[in-house]
């Protein structure tokens, strides 16, 4: 049975145990597969797991992953908001406030994933303003992967992202840098992201020698 196939010491037949429950939806609970999303230390199979949870319906699917978001398991918490990003819909969006709540997380995949969830679940205008003012307040903060990853969460915010980091205070030199860099991203996506650093830091300090 694929319940039984999920805890599988094999990858291989994990994956295929989640594949099976995507096409088959509903011979595998739900709760089944939320809960193996928080343990199973394959990224292949969570993203299967995940693709399987979208297969059912949403009024299901979304009050597990929602009581997930408050996990003591960071894993349980980061696998949940990316989950609910692909869900979507309305039923997702309803959590919108919870997934910010976590983009401050100790957790940096967690903080992360809620970055990221937040751009796909945010309703309308006021909530893309509210997930704007919450990430640019993370600027400046964690290694290039992280900043990179928020970066690309504040320029997926659209208008209001951009506004937001033109107004943000530049309290930091690492906070005036960090805007700097994701301005430049804006302006070209395809720029790296170290030279991108490198290019803000050395516009800073030309500016302090002027």
């Amino acid at each position: 049975m694929a319940r039984t196939l999920l805890d599988h010491q094999n990858a291989s037949i994990r994956l295929r145990a989640a594949l099976d429950a995507g096409t088959n939806p509903g011979t595998v609970d739900a709760a089944e597969l939320v809960a193996r999303c928080a343990v199973e230390p394959d990224f292949f199979v969570r993203d299967m797991l995940t693709w399987a949870l979208t297969r059912l319906p949403a009024a299901t699917t979304v009050p597990l992953l929602r009581a997930e978001l408050t996990s003591a398991v960071p894993q349980a918490r980061s696998q949940s908001l990316h989950s609910l990003s692909k869900v979507g819909g309305a039923e997702a969006a309803a959590a919108f406030g919870e997934v910010l709540a976590l983009a401050a997380d100790d957790d940096a995949e967690v903080a992360k994933a809620a970055w990221r969830t937040a751009v796909a679940l945010a309703p309308d205008s006021a909530a893309r303003r509210s997930a704007a003012a919450a990430l640019v307040g993370r600027l400046g903060r964690g290694d290039a992967e992280a900043r990179r990853s928020l970066s690309r969460a504040i320029l997926g915010l659209g208008e209001e992202g951009v506004q937001a980091l033109h107004t943000a205070p530049a309290t930091t030199d690492d906070v005036r840098w960090h805007i700097a860099e994701t301005l430049r991203l804006l302006d070209d996506p395809d720029a790296g992201f170290a030279s991108a650093i490198h290019e803000a830091q050395r516009v800073a300090a030309l500016g302090r020698t002027e």
